[in-house]
This record gives C-alpha cells, structure tokens and sequence, in this order.
C-alpha cells in the first residue's frame, strides 16, 4: 500500500472507531466518510462494507485478546486466568455497541469478514474454560460457544441504562455460576 493511502485508510479507521464507538456497529457510513474529511467513495475503496469495515476495527482487539488468552494459559491459574479473559472480553464487546450480534452471526457465517476472528477468539475462549474445567475449577456441562453467548449477553446487559450500574455484579454472578469454588464479591449497594 503506498504511503499516502495507508495514512488514509489509519485516518478514516481512528474516525470510525470514535464514530461506532458514538453510534453502534449500525453507525452512518457517511457520518466516518464526513469525519475523515474524505468522500464516501475513499471509504468504500477501502472498506467495501460495513462489515469490512467493522472487521478492520475488530481485527486488533480479537487478535489482542487472542494472545492474551494463549499468555493467561501459562501465566495464570485456570480459573483466574478465565475470570480475567472473560472481564476483559465483556469490555471489549461494551465498546461498540450492538457488535455482539455480528459477532455472534459471523460464528456461523464462513462468508462473513468477521468469521476468522470470532472463531479465532472464541476457541481462545474454550481453551481457557477447558483448562478450568480440566482441573475441576470451572462446571463441565458449559462449552466455547456458550462462553461467547454469556459474553455477549453480559456486554448487552451493561449496555442497558437501567441495569447498566449493576454490570460488575451480574458479572460476578455469571462467573460464579461458572467457576466450581469461586464465591462472588459481596454485593455493593446500588
């Protein structure tokens, strides 16, 4: 990529990042392209989709949080190392609202531009909680593909205005439905 291009495809990336971050995985294309002071035309010559688009943005926190996995998987214990991953996780998600849903439909899409990363994450994902359940710390009934559903489910859960105070704890209950002898955190007053 020459180089006048690749400062336009950073540029118009940090734009959408704060536009879908601002707006949701459904944010106006045009909103990025008027952002980035460049023409809707420079944005689809890059991003020829809103989903490759959103991939782009995606690509660099799932990779993050795939080595992030693989490094908890030697540095930590199996059911610290899973409660980090998946707070971590559920944070990323928070960050651009409404992309669990993509996430989640891109799993059983090969098509889709986000099909390697999500598969990628969420087997990241299963090693960790298969590591726990190996070593009897996380329950044995629970798979990958649920983990990523509880993630996401959690990510929407601190999206909502009017339970969005109480993400810490509804986090604290999931992982303690899933971790065999973790107790949750006393409850702090709302």
């Amino acid at each position: 990529m020459r180089a006048d291009a690749k400062k336009n495809y950073d540029h118009l990336l940090a734009v959408a990042r704060e536009v879908v971050k601002e707006q949701g995985a459904d944010a106006s294309l045009r909103d990025v392209a008027r952002r980035a002071d460049v023409g809707l035309g420079t944005l689809y010559r890059h991003f020829p989709t809103r989903e490759a688009l959103l991939e782009a943005l995606l690509r660099t926190g799932l990779d993050d949080m795939t080595a992030q996995a693989s490094a908890l998987e030697t540095s930590s214990a199996p059911d610290d190392a899973l409660v980090t991953w998946l707070r971590d996780a559920v944070a990323f998600t928070r960050n651009y609202h409404g992309i669990t849903a993509l996430m989640i439909a891109a799993l059983d899409d090969p098509k889709s531009a986000l099909h390697a990363s999500c598969v990628t994450v969420r087997a990241a994902g299963t090693r960790l909680l298969t590591r726990a359940q190996a070593e009897g710390k996380a329950r044995s009934d629970i798979d990958g593909t649920e983990l990523f559903a509880l993630i996401a489910a959690l990510a929407w859960l601190g999206d909502q205005p009017s339970i969005g105070q109480r993400a810490d704890h509804l986090f604290e209950i999931v992982t303690s439905a899933i971790l065999t002898r973790r107790r949750s955190s006393p409850r702090r007053s709302s």
